[in-house]
């Protein structure tokens, strides 16, 4: 048998908060070459949604379900309802659980936090494994080396784990984002001495906050931003049309209402260096990339691996407290290995980049990640949902392209297991399984498809539903907005008001869907969320500024 008649194996690459036009092939200046070759030798994809928050992403890109069928339709505490238990239940499968069914070997470095809710500062209380807190291992992967969490340093990781044990740091020159595509390597090399093919979920937490660079990487950047967000998103937005990225009638939404002016930045040495960091981190991610697909070529699998990249949600606009906004101000949980501690918070003029500090980039820049759309991680508008999708596969993809055929990551998983040749399951383990709501689009790699659903969404009371070129949405305690994506998918013409007889159907079809799928209204509860956020240490950016429909309507305006 050929290597090209053998099944292929599957690597899904997940970035952690990238926005839309973060990558030099989407239009970036960040360098990201290794990505940028597999984008430029595959297929781009321009319309690929995520569920707009790490977790339901994650449960989604595992399943093949919504998070809320999953259980996982906030994070990974634990609500104490069906759809928002905050881990993967037993009503659904892994695709690593699938493929081990087709002798695929299966490996997961990076990123999991869908394994519930516990304090990683207590390790020494929580039993890895357990049902509500189940490890990679227990869902299918052989082997797993990462964190439970949602983030932590990348200098010396608080939940980072080896298989199933609880590994510390102690190597001053570590660096997760070298370590987790080191640890890819490794798992590809070690699949190379069986005949099976491999599953690798490469689950990168770059360039999710903190903003943790190498010292002498992130000098390629600095300076480079002070030009400002103004230039640069407009700058990206361009470079999208060029590249076909985005239509060119679809003007760029307005500046966010938190985003003054950048000559009105006070400290523009400061946000420079954010964004000079945001980038390197980013950079190295590329670096890392590059690294596995050497590993490939060394190994005579390029050509038969098919290769995913995509991010979990649109860049994140979360601000990082300042000291004395919070009880206990001064030091993150803990220190590093030289006893050196760290000052949580976007402090200005405090340069971000060294472990010593945990800083985010904040709403300007994430404005520019988000480019040419509106808002942000957890919203449900498209700078919140909409992120670049790569998929490359040389034995398959004949001829590169930018595809505009909207998809869902909840298809990846559908498209892995069909690519594979495997067996979906109507029952697993003894519980019966629920049918897959994500479509494969293996066809479309060298032919022609279109999805059959709708799309949904439902993330903290933001809710929306793509049917066809209508795209319905709202803003937790607003209104239905509509708009129609093939004219205006920077949804700036809001279309309710005229369409009132489509936002009466669509609205009745997603609160249909929503019943069927665990979705409760938000807040589910009230007290749970208000003693998790107590712990907090990230601001939720809240816009609840005019919405396009209004400025069209000239009630309000963006700065």
């Amino acid at each position: 048998m050929t290597n090209k008649d053998k099944n292929p194996n599957i690597i899904i690459i997940l970035a952690d908060d990238l926005g839309y036009s973060d990558l030099g092939c989407y239009g970036s200046e960040i360098k990201t070459p290794n990505i940028d070759s597999l984008g430029n030798n595959g297929i781009k994809f321009s319309q690929f949604y995520n569920q707009a928050r790490c977790s339901p992403s994650r449960a989604s890109l595992m399943t093949g379900l919504t998070g809320h069928q999953a259980g996982v339709g906030q994070l990974s505490g634990d609500l104490g309802a069906p759809g928002y238990r905050g881990f993967i239940n037993n009503e659904c499968v892994t695709v690593a659980e699938v493929l081990k069914q087709k002798n695929y070997d299966t490996y997961l470095s990076g990123k999991w936090h869908l394994g519930g809710a516990w304090d990683p500062r207590e390790k020494e209380k929580w039993q890895a494994g357990t049902d509500n807190h189940p490890t990679p291992k227990q869902r299918g992967f052989d082997d797993f080396y990462g964190i439970m969490d949602a983030a932590s340093s990348f200098f010396r990781p608080e939940s980072l784990m080896d298989g199933d044990k609880f590994v510390d740091v102690d190597d001053p020159d570590y660096y997760f984002t070298d370590a987790m595509s080191d640890k890819a390597c490794e798992m590809i090399s070690r699949s190379m001495n069986k005949e099976n093919p491999f599953f690798l979920y490469l689950s990168y937490t770059a360039p999710h906050w903190p903003l943790h660079a190498k010292p002498d990487d992130i000098a390629k950047y600095e300076g480079k931003y002070l030009k400002g967000w103004d230039y640069f998103r407009t700058a990206r937005h361009e470079e999208m049309k060029g590249l076909g990225i985005v239509d060119s009638k679809w003007d760029i939404s307005p500046r966010d209402s938190d985003v003054g002016d950048w000559e009105d930045a006070k400290y523009p040495d400061w946000e420079d260096s954010k964004m000079a960091a945001y980038s390197e981190m980013i950079d190295s991610m590329d670096q890392g990339i590059g690294k596995v697909i050497d590993s490939l070529k060394t190994n005579n699998q390029f050509e038969n691996t098919l290769i995913f990249f995509m991010s979990d949600n649109g860049g994140c606009a979360e601000l990082m407290r300042e000291d004395g906004d919070w009880s206990n101000t001064s030091q993150w949980e803990t220190n590093l290995i030289n006893g050196e501690p760290v000052r949580v918070g976007n402090i200005p003029n405090l340069r971000p980049g060294p472990g010593t500090t945990f800083q985010s980039y904040e709403t300007p820049w994430t404005n520019v990640s988000n480019s040419p759309f509106r808002l942000f991680k957890r919203w449900i508008h498209e700078g919140g949902i909409s992120a670049p999708l790569i998929v490359h596969w040389p034995n398959k993809i004949n001829e590169p392209r930018v595809e505009s055929e909207p998809l869902h990551i909840m298809d990846i998983p559908a498209t892995s297991i069909d690519a594979a040749g495997a067996s979906y399951p109507n029952e697993f383990n003894g519980n019966k399984i629920k049918p897959l709501e994500g479509e494969s689009f293996l066809n479309l790699l060298s032919n022609k498809w279109s999805r059959e659903k709708p799309m949904y969404w439902e993330h903290e009371g933001n809710q929306g539903i793509r049917k066809g070129e209508w795209k319905l949405v709202k803003e937790y305690g607003g209104d239905w907005e509509l708009y129609n994506m093939n004219d205006d998918r920077t949804e700036l013409n809001n279309l309710a008001g005229k369409e009132k007889e489509r936002v009466k159907e669509m609205s009745t079809e997603w609160e249909s869907w929503a019943k069927i799928s665990n979705v409760l209204p938000w807040p589910v509860d009230p007290n749970v969320m208000a003693k998790r956020l107590e712990g907090d240490h990230s601001h939720i950016h809240q816009h609840r500024g005019p919405t396009a429909g209004q400025i069209a309507e000239g009630k309000g305006k963006f700065l």
